[in-house]
């Protein structure tokens, strides 16, 4: 691939990296599951964040909002996937399916973003103020769903002005026509490099990414 990643100039955005997604027996992991195994995305996953540690690459978590039973009672015009989620309590504040998969727990020197309410991680959060002040001009996008909050986020980076990478094969969605219509079809609309992690981790050990 083409593109370089300095560690002075690349965040990687994990995105809803909760027990929910990615344990056996979360809400939504039985939904994904053919996709997940099908793509390896918990390994990828792995693969993904271990080499940009190793890099020196910073993990920004860009977390979906922690379900509350009382969230959307007064609300006007909450989208039929809100409501949806919201009936099932998916990522429910002081639940086990609302706390990071273990694999995936913040460690020190990582950025945790205020939590997203829709798709975006951009939308109402901090988490542009905290890549600016940070030096962050390209964003790498793993996690949870390709043809939602990743997707969603990607475009609003992209937006922001933030060179943009997807890697294909760290996230997953409930059916293969999403994941193909998220990295095939909308995905060359916004994003500067669309990549596999075999690609991705290559890229991330050149002695570039390691240079101060």
């Amino acid at each position: 691939m083409d593109v370089s990643y300095s560690r002075t100039d690349t965040a990687l955005l994990l995105i809803d990296p909760y027990n929910d997604f990615l344990s056996e027996g979360g809400k939504l992991h039985g939904l994904a599951k053919q996709v997940f195994d099908a793509t390896g995305t918990l390994d990828n996953l792995r693969r993904v964040v271990a080499a940009a540690r190793a890099a020196g690459i910073r993990v920004f978590f860009t977390p979906h909002h922690r379900a509350r039973p009382s969230d959307f009672s007064l609300w006007k015009n909450a989208s039929p996937y809100l409501l949806g989620g919201d009936r099932m309590q998916v990522f429910a504040e002081g639940s086990w399916g609302g706390e990071w998969h273990p694999d995936f727990v913040p460690q020190e020197g990582d950025v945790v973003a205020k939590e997203h309410w829709h798709s975006s991680g951009f939308a109402h959060t901090d988490l542009d103020l905290l890549l600016r002040r940070h030096g962050i001009e390209k964003v790498i996008l793993v996690g949870l769903l390709a043809n939602t909050c990743v997707e969603s986020t990607g475009k609003f980076a992209a937006e922001l002005g933030y060179h943009v990478t997807l890697v294909v094969d760290a996230t997953a969605a409930f059916t293969r026509e999403a994941m193909d219509a998220a990295h095939k079809i909308n995905g060359p609309t916004y994003a500067h490099a669309i990549v596999a992690t075999a690609n991705l981790v290559q890229a991330l050990a050149a002695p570039a990414v390691l240079e101060p």
